[in-house]
């Protein structure tokens, strides 16, 4: 039995003809199996996750977890999690070595769900709206930088119709620490400046 969060959303929002989109903190031994189920699926190899076992995932969350600089929220849809989103302090990561990191960014990580049945037009581009909305409600937040993998067409297409803009392609260095290993990985830098609405 998969044991459910104890964790409380920190933000939501409801989306005409949507529905209620939840953002909440990854509870490590609530969402590890779920999650193990999503990133060890083909169409997320480039998570980097897929020869993860469910206890590495949850170390690996548990990690995360555990540090001011780097979060994970699950998202909710009406109450079904949907996505997985991650953030970062762009100063105290990897990417930190391949370009000029300004005051204000924050790095994000994108993973949606499987989805039941047909795609659903829009699906996506209403939880990275909620997801932007939320954190544009931090005035410290300047930019949101991602770097999917350079090989990741999807992904890149998917932040480029979301209003990012492409940035150069760079080669994010091999983390290889006690608690982490990040393979080297080729990734397209993309940014999305802070709307002058917010």
């Amino acid at each position: 039995m998969i044991p459910s969060s104890s964790r409380q959303p920190v933000h939501s929002s409801h989306v005409e003809g949507f529905g209620t989109v939840t953002i909440t903190p990854v509870d490590p031994a609530a969402d590890s199996a779920l999650i193990h189920s999503w990133v060890t699926e083909e169409r997320a190899r480039f998570w980097g996750m897929a020869e993860a076992g469910r206890e590495l995932v949850q170390e690996i969350y548990e990690d995360v977890d555990r540090r001011t600089t780097h979060h994970a929220f699950m998202i909710g849809r009406d109450g079904e999690q949907v996505a997985l989103f991650q953030t970062y302090d762009c100063a105290e990561d990897r990417v930190s070595e391949v370009y000029e990191v300004r005051p204000g960014d924050v790095g994000v990580h994108l993973l949606i769900g499987p989805t039941k049945g047909a795609a659903e037009h829009g699906f996506t581009g209403n939880l990275i709206a909620v997801f932007m909305e939320h954190l544009f409600s931090d005035p410290a937040t300047l930019r949101l930088v991602a770097e999917p993998d350079a090989r990741n067409g999807k992904a890149v297409a998917l932040l480029e119709r979301s209003g990012f803009t492409l940035g150069p392609e760079v080669e994010l260095p091999e983390i290889d620490l006690p608690e982490v290993y990040l393979p080297a990985k080729p990734a397209r830098l993309t940014f999305f400046s802070r709307p002058a609405s917010h």
